[in-house]
């Protein structure tokens, strides 16, 4: 059996969020480029991010350091109020890999506790399947269509839940397609 491993990161929660966006758990430390989130070189989310809010897929990514530039990440996630943290607080992984498939949860994110640290927060994104069924199982909300989401509630507090494409280069979609439905998510809860 493999071992349990623990998540790396601590929550980014900024006060002001008011999106929380959840994926399942971090890849393997060998894929990592950033100590944050979504630190695997090849996952587009950070190119995602340069196109919906700065028209650039380039403009969170140091390509000559073969890494992103976590301080301007930070410091659009805190400006936008963004939070991000993952469903899983330990995993196993059964194959070694980041896939989430792979993945077994041993341990799930306290989500309410997590959201008593962001009161503004009424929207959660979840980025993949693995995140998307912690929340289907333990809230009963059913998986949105593409692009958009389905109201329920946690804690008293009513939420939105988002479907968007995964930014996994594995997720058969352009890199304008996925900033697209971003894009129209952030811009209906108000963070463009």
């Amino acid at each position: 059996m493999p071992d349990i491993e623990r998540h790396p990161l601590q929550p980014f929660l900024p006060p002001n969020a008011r999106l929380l966006m959840l994926g399942s758990f971090p890849p393997p430390r060998k894929r990592w480029c950033m100590d944050f989130f979504y630190p695997n070189r090849s996952n587009m989310m950070w190119e995602i991010f340069g196109l919906v809010f700065f028209g650039d897929s380039q403009r969170l990514v140091d390509a000559g350091n073969k890494t992103f530039r976590q301080p301007d990440i930070q410091a659009l996630l805190e400006e936008r109020g963004i939070a991000i943290y993952d469903t899983a607080c330990a995993v196993r992984r059964l194959s070694g890999n980041a896939s989430d498939k792979d993945l077994e949860i041993v341990e799930k994110t306290d989500i309410p506790a997590l959201l008593s640290n962001i009161p503004l927060c009424h929207d959660i994104v979840c980025t993949g399947q693995k995140s998307f069924s912690v929340l289907t199982d333990d809230y009963g909300v059913p998986v949105p269509q593409m692009g958009t989401y389905n109201k329920f509630t946690i804690a008293n507090r009513p939420m939105r839940l988002w479907r968007m494409p995964s930014s996994s280069r594995a997720y058969p979609m352009k890199l304008e397609e996925k900033a697209a439905f971003y894009h129209e998510m952030m811009n209906t809860i108000g963070i463009l």
